[in-house]
């Protein structure tokens, strides 16, 4: 378990912490330091949202994936003709 990563998933800001062994041997700040019930909550969620952050990182960058359908022709009539206006207005050099 990734304990800052359970921390920020809490909103708890503004503390100072050590850990060792997994577990936090210290805690400083107004917000009262977390139960270990609430750390495994936060981290089943940590884990959980992984997944997006994973897909974000691996995807072509979303121009690139317009720019692919475009070419394609998977765009309608008139969604071609207002990309085709833009390319035209602003070719590559």
């Amino acid at each position: 378990m990734d304990i800052a990563k359970c921390i920020t998933e809490l909103g708890i800001t503004g503390v100072v912490f050590n850990v060792v062994d997994g577990k936090i041997v210290s805690w400083e700040g107004e917000t009262a330091q977390p139960t270990q019930a609430e750390l495994e909550t936060a981290w089943v969620s940590v884990q959980a949202k992984e997944y997006i952050d994973n897909r974000r990182n691996e995807y072509p960058d979303i121009g690139d994936q317009l720019d692919d359908l475009f070419k394609a022709g998977a765009f309608s009539t008139e969604m071609t003709a207002t990309l085709q206006a833009v390319k035209d207005k602003y070719p590559k050099e």
